[in-house]
């Protein structure tokens, strides 16, 4: 079962390791981190949920999966020095510190943390292929269906609705479908009140098991 960075590591870790930088906050749609970039730094995600996704050579971007609070970001391309593989967007707004590269690791060979977090990143790697894979044969519904559910298991918020910061066009663009097969999808879910849209281009979900039911008769 997939864990976020704060259990793998501990909690009295994971405290030592947001005590190495303050808290800087990031609105919703900011690139975290960038596709191609040096991995300068490392980002510890407090609160708020954010994307990580592909883009490809003529630009199309791809959703590999979604993070939430207690995740770190970006740590692959500090631990093996290369580029980063991806790029991290915040799907609403963020409360992140950013750790450099060099404290970083620093902490990971103080304490010993370098196989755990190899061993998650493999598990990071195979739940990327398993998006990817959906991608390529789901139905456009349970595509978009699956991708809610990610960013309402990943949000900060507690309450019964999630609201998710992103346009229907952005929406299927990381999916890989048209506008307008997105906007059907929507539409049928918001005529049996299980979502609503909101006036700034996002999503309100209301009931998220009811989509992913819904969806996946479409099939």
């Amino acid at each position: 079962m997939y864990q976020p960075h704060a259990t793998v590591i501990g909690p009295r870790l994971w405290s030592k390791l947001r005590d190495l930088a303050p808290v800087r906050v990031r609105p919703a749609r900011s690139i975290l981190l960038r596709q191609g970039d040096p991995g300068t730094h490392v980002i510890v995600l407090e609160s708020g949920s954010a994307l990580v996704t592909l883009v490809g050579e003529n630009g199309e971007r791809t959703l590999l999966a979604v993070r939430g609070a207690g995740e770190l970001l970006g740590e692959l391309a500090v631990l093996d020095a290369q580029p980063r593989t991806a790029s991290v967007i915040a799907a609403e707004t963020c409360h992140v510190r950013i750790v450099p590269a060099a404290d970083f690791l620093a902490f990971v060979e103080q304490h010993d943390l370098l196989a755990p977090l190899l061993r998650h990143a493999i598990t990071r790697v195979r739940e990327a292929e398993t998006v990817r894979l959906e991608l390529a044969t789901a139905p456009v519904p349970a595509r978009l269906a699956s991708a809610l559910s990610r960013l309402a298991r990943s949000a900060s918020a507690a309450a019964s609705e999630i609201s998710v910061r992103l346009t229907q066009a952005e929406l299927a663009q990381m999916i890989g479908a048209s506008r307008n097969a997105v906007g059907t999808a929507i539409k049928a879910w918001r005529e049996h009140g299980w979502l609503d849209t909101e006036a700034g281009g996002g999503l309100l979900i209301k009931d998220i098991a009811s989509i992913q039911a819904h969806a996946h008769t479409q099939t």
